[in-house]
């Protein structure tokens, strides 16, 4: 028993003993591990030991993020950059929590680039850049941001996943809102959730409403009651748009709603068409002066805008099957899946399973909307012309083969009988010409029946996914990437090169500018927080606004036997230069103190 005692206390003696960056380390282990819980108490032991450890603050920050509490985690990634406002890892960090803070989306992109002109040898402030391009629906800033990171690290996973993203022109999952305004998405989700219900209701009633009194008055000669029913039916669509009305709200964000998500603008447009279509009709047949001819030309009007919200579906979903390089989308994401050494694979993996998939439908109704239109002008033109079918499931064949993927049992089915159509079609094609008929028609009807399969197919997957909750084999299933960043240890002075700067007579400020590299003398001092507060000339400050990349050198003061080079980000803070480390190199002077 005494053992026992000993062995616990000598454990708790361990604990209590660790360093500020041991228990950063141990911070960082457990979120690696999934305990962001247990990783914010380590990190605030961190915090506690050392108040100026802003990576410390960046661990904490980290964790309330991993917790849900991004309310939580901006305080500490702003103590953070307080700390060090040289440090790329802590200006990606409040980057990346700022990015979801209402109205200070703007803030976001100021730090991250700002990290990207601090450090342009690493990839995450390029990722970042290209993040948030992505979520502000700038494609062609985010694809050009991704390529960036991936010249300076090839192997970046985040950066080729995304890459896929923006290649395909993918809408983030709140298209209608702006990141930029300082308004929360769930009130702006509140206002679509309300335009939406309306639409849908509005379309619904009055395309039942004219489908009843065109029977009504066409089949019972019922054309007055009916037409009564239908000021009812007006009457009706009043309370409702007044109740979904009173949930808007924000009015004013209404019309730049409906132009950044156009299908929302469409679907609003669309209801708002069919109540005064169908309220045209029914007061035109009630006006006794207008021609009873114009009736059915109107009631096909009616019927047109009314009913058109099918047909709008099945545009939509062309155009979305359309947007975007599937192909090279497929190839990046593919890639990404290639990293096994990575502190998040898993997720990773995870990720470009379910994007490769959705990938692979893509290419799969791509290749049936091409088939159906070239049957189909066949069978009316020249049947022969169907041989053309056979190349049409090239690209959806070599793309499923390079994704290997698996998981999805219904996908493999789809493609076999996409590739079974066009082949059973060409070959019908192909025997219409030698003029077998009889084996001609029974490939048609083979390949015409296999479309019609996959079609099925699509739509079991798809009711499945809708019926379960789980991604659906459609372009909303997609996600981004999103890896936490800003977890990089910083840069620590130990004792010795601190005693260096606090005691060295001699210490030259190496910077740039436009004729080259320049050396200045100046005076340093070492904070507690580890960074180095540098007195120099005006003529420095100017160079280093421009490219705030600078080394400072001293020698020991006692032996004069070793130098020191720190190099880092200086900016300026009232009369002096503050420069946060980013790498330390100690070397020794020749002499004859080297000899044995």
């Amino acid at each position: 028993m005494d053992n026992v005692g000993s062995d616990e206390s000598d454990r708790k003696g361990d604990i209590s003993d660790r360093s500020s960056r041991e228990w950063c380390d141990e911070a960082l282990a457990r979120l690696n591990a999934g305990r962001p819980e247990s990783a914010l108490d380590a990190a605030r032991r961190a915090a506690d030991l050392d108040p100026g450890a802003e990576w410390a603050y960046r661990l904490i920050s980290l964790a309330h993020e991993r917790l849900g509490r991004d309310a939580d985690a901006v305080p500490a990634a702003e103590r953070a950059v307080e700390l060090a406002r040289g440090s790329w890892p802590a200006r990606l960090r409040l980057a990346a929590i700022l990015r979801r803070s209402p109205g200070r989306w703007q803030e976001a992109v100021e730090h991250a680039t700002l990290a990207a002109r601090f450090a342009p040898e690493r990839p995450d402030p390029a990722v970042m850049l290209g993040d948030l391009a992505l979520l502000g629906g700038d494609h062609t800033r985010a694809e050009r941001s991704y390529r960036v990171a991936l010249a300076v690290d090839p192997a970046n996973p985040q950066a080729r996943m995304n890459l896929g993203l923006s290649l395909l022109r993918w809408d983030r999952p709140r298209p209608h809102h702006d990141p930029a305004w300082p308004v929360d998405p769930r009130e702006t989700g509140r206002v679509r959730r309300a335009l939406e219900v309306w639409s849908r209701q509005a379309r619904l009633l009055v395309a039942l409403a004219t489908l009843a009194i065109a029977g009504a008055a066409f089949f019972l000669d019922r054309g007055a009651q009916a037409q009564l029913g239908g000021f009812a039916v007006l009457a009706l669509l009043v309370p409702l748009a007044v109740r979904q009305a009173r949930r808007v709200g924000l009015w004013s964000y209404v019309p730049a709603m409906l132009c950044r998500d156009p299908w929302l603008g469409a679907a609003v447009v669309s209801a708002a068409l069919s109540v005064v279509a169908f309220a045209a009709w029914l007061l035109l047949g009630a006006v006794p002066s207008v021609p009873s001819a114009l009736d059915p030309v109107w009631a096909g009007l009616a019927g047109i805008v009314v009913l058109g919200w099918p047909a709008l579906a099945a545009v939509r979903a062309l155009a979305e099957t359309w947007r975007g390089r599937p192909l090279l989308a497929l190839a990046e994401t593919t890639r990404a899946r290639e990293v096994r050494e990575h502190a998040h694979a898993a997720q990773i993996d995870r990720t470009a399973r379910r994007n490769v998939g959705v990938l692979l439908w893509i290419l799969l109704g791509r290749t049936w909307s091409v088939l159906v239109p070239l049957v189909g002008a066949a069978l009316a033109v020249e049947p022969s012309a169907a041989v053309a079918a056979v190349a049409v499931p090239y690209p959806m064949v070599r793309g499923y083969l390079r994704a290997r993927h698996r998981g999805d049992r219904w996908l493999p089915a789809a493609t076999a009988l996409v590739v079974l159509a066009a082949a059973a079609c060409a070959a019908g094609g192909l025997l219409g010409a030698w003029r077998a008929e009889p084996a001609a028609t029974w490939a048609w009807r083979v390949g015409l029946g296999a479309l019609a399969a996959a079609l099925a197919v699509f739509g079991t997957r798809a009711a499945r996914a809708w019926w379960r909750g789980g991604p659906g084999p459609w372009r909303t299933s997609l996600i981004m990437c999103d890896l936490p960043v800003g977890a990089e240890p910083s840069v620590a002075l130990d004792p010795e090169v601190r005693q260096t700067f606090s005691y060295a007579r001699g210490i030259v400020l190496s910077y740039g500018d436009a004729l080259g590299p320049r050396v200045a003398g100046a005076v340093a001092t070492v904070t507690s927080s580890g960074e180095l507060r540098v007195i120099t000339e005006l003529e420095a400050w100017e160079a280093i606004e421009a490219d705030p990349r600078v080394a400072v050198f001293a020698a020991d003061p006692l032996q004069r036997r070793f130098w020191v080079e720190v190099r880092g980000i200086a900016l300026p803070d009232s009369d002096v230069l503050r420069v946060t480390p980013k790498q330390v190199l100690v070397g020794e002077f020749p002499g004859r103190h080297q000899r044995r």
